[in-house]
């Protein structure tokens, strides 16, 4: 970890730091106010997310402790939680990410499409507007990576854009997260949600509304 600050500290480049797995939510309060505070000093740094599942997984462990760790900087810090069903948005769950926006740490969401979890709009829905009503923003949508033992949660990419397409005029745009997809090989992540916006063979714009219905608007845009 010393190598990595340093790293950090001798790379002007480097705007946004990220903490994420394992889970840096299970590190002690001391620990994490350590690191937190060590960036927060480091000028070119500008903003701290954390990913973590603690919240969702285990919110007994958002304690005022941890919160004053994440929140021990100047910087805006972004907790990204990682959260797959509007199930698992229970009474603990929302008063643990309560006291986190009480403290100022803006929160966000990636989920993950999983066969037989979330793979229907109206899993989705839920879990998108459940998310927003608890101060959340849906961030990503990812599709599954082609991790071992993964096989049976995974569905084909065609299927899930579909899937995501049709959330398009029943979520609003507020509760709409971006489907990606990682490249394997350490390439990034990429939208791959469908595109509603094309340009015909004389360069006119059509634009698809939420009804499927395809509007052309000229060659002005």
């Amino acid at each position: 970890l010393a190598a990595a600050l340093d790293y950090i500290r001798a790379t002007p480049a480097i705007w946004e730091v990220i903490l994420t797995g394992g889970d840096p939510l299970i590190l002690s309060p001391r620990r994490l106010s350590e690191i937190v505070s060590t960036l927060n000093v480091i000028p070119h740094v500008a903003v701290i997310r954390v990913h973590s599942r603690i919240p969702i997984a285990a919110p007994e462990r958002v304690t005022d402790d941890l919160i004053a760790a994440l929140s021990a900087t100047s910087k805006p810090v972004y907790l990204s939680v990682h959260c797959n069903h509007a199930d698992e948005l229970t009474v603990n769950v929302k008063a643990a990410l309560a006291r986190l926006r009480s403290k100022g740490v803006t929160l966000l969401s990636q989920s993950v499409l999983l066969r037989g979890v979330n793979d229907s709009p109206t899993a989705l829905e839920a879990l998108f507007r459940s998310l927003a009503a608890n101060g959340v923003k849906p961030y990503y949508l990812h599709h599954l990576d082609h991790a071992p033992g993964t096989s049976r949660f995974r569905i084909p990419l065609a299927e899930g854009r579909a899937l995501f397409k049709s959330l398009r005029g029943r979520v609003s745009g507020l509760a709409l997260p971006t489907y990606v997809i990682d490249i394997p090989g350490g390439a990034g992540k990429v939208p791959v949600s469908a595109s509603f916006v094309s340009t015909s063979t004389d360069g006119e714009v059509v634009v698809e509304d939420p009804r499927g219905t395809s509007h052309n608007l000229g060659n002005s845009y």
